[in-house]
């Protein structure tokens, strides 16, 4: 009997134990079934998620391969626009001038034979005709370098910057010598440019400054260029990890006002009479254009009566060495 009873006990302390076993298996498979349900669903997010990453996928795919179309056939319309600027600019460079030639040959002969016999009041006359023809011939040769310093080839070389000055210098040498002009060169660098229009770059500043004199007083003209990192230039338009050539000319000329620092690069405008300065007002916007065309920046600064000075940044494309 009392063997039975232990059996007994025996055998229900292994049910409670396979009951609390089942209880902990069940427990663990609602557990398990619990985070299915949820990795299920994350899942199910996640392949939402895709296809709606592939549909994006799809629509920015079908947006680039319009905009290269879009850039495609810009392209082509420039080329196309370049050509018709360049025939616009033979014809016009014929056209426009042929008529100037005459009237300029017809001045010449009867300043050769007949100026003596003009009145006072008609020389007077001839003589403003003349320069007016003169002036129109320098308009027309400024806006046929405007227009064709963005069409011209681009044909880069690493250059001695103290050569073009040279040249420059030598080609102003009368006007230099006539105002008793100083021109200090201070320290001068290589830079990789579009040689004939850098020529004129600086030829158009150098000349303005000679030009926008004090009278009275001898223009002083300081140049220097050095090599920079970009982000030692103080100019926010400048990518700071580029290196630049750094090219600065300086006088103390007539200046301006700080408010037209940007103006004086617009085309036509001029900050002075005609009659005291003469001038077409579009050098300085050339030189903004061949600067563009090197992808750099020209910046101006000046006060009344104080003098002016202009800072070119030109990329070297290279990376500034540091250390």
């Amino acid at each position: 009997m009392v063997k039975q009873d232990e059996d007994r006990d025996a055998l229900a302390e292994k049910l409670i134990l396979a009951n609390q076993e089942l209880a902990f298996q069940n427990e663990e498979k609602e557990k398990r079934a619990s985070e299915l349900a949820v990795a299920n669903l994350e899942l199910e997010f996640q392949n939402e998620t895709k296809e709606k990453l592939a549909g994006e996928l799809i629509i920015a795919n079908h947006e680039l391969a319009f905009q290269n179309q879009e850039k495609e056939k810009r392209a082509a319309e420039l080329v196309a626009a370049n050509k018709e600027l360049q025939l616009f600019l033979n014809i016009s460079s014929h056209d426009l001038q042929e008529p100037l030639r005459k009237i300029q040959m017809a001045a010449s002969r009867i300043e050769t034979s007949d100026y003596l016999a003009l009145s006072e009041k008609g020389r007077v006359h001839f003589v403003k005709m003349q320069e007016a023809a003169l002036s129109m011939q320098t308009l027309i040769e400024d806006l046929l370098t405007y227009a064709r310093t963005n069409s011209d080839e681009r044909k880069f070389e690493n250059i001695d910057l103290g050569i073009i000055i040279d040249e420059v210098l030598d080609e102003l040498k009368d006007t230099i010598e006539e105002r008793n002009a100083v021109i200090e060169v201070i320290e001068i660098c290589e830079a990789n440019v579009i040689h004939f229009q850098f020529r004129q770059l600086i030829h158009n500043i150098i000349s303005n400054a000679l030009k926008f004199s004090i009278p009275g007083k001898p223009p002083h003209i300081r140049i220097s260029a050095d090599l920079k990192p970009g982000n030692a230039c103080l100019n926010d338009q400048l990518k700071q990890d580029l290196e630049y050539c750094h090219i600065r000319i300086a006088d103390n000329g007539i200046g301006f006002e700080p408010i037209y620092r940007e103006k004086i690069f617009e085309v036509f405008q001029r900050l002075y009479g005609r009659e005291t300065y003469k001038g077409t007002g579009i050098g300085l916007a050339i030189a903004k254009r061949i600067v563009e065309n090197h992808d750099g920046c020209i910046t101006a600064t000046g006060e009344l009566n104080k003098g002016a000075t202009f800072d070119i940044y030109i990329p070297t494309l290279k990376k500034p060495q540091h250390g």
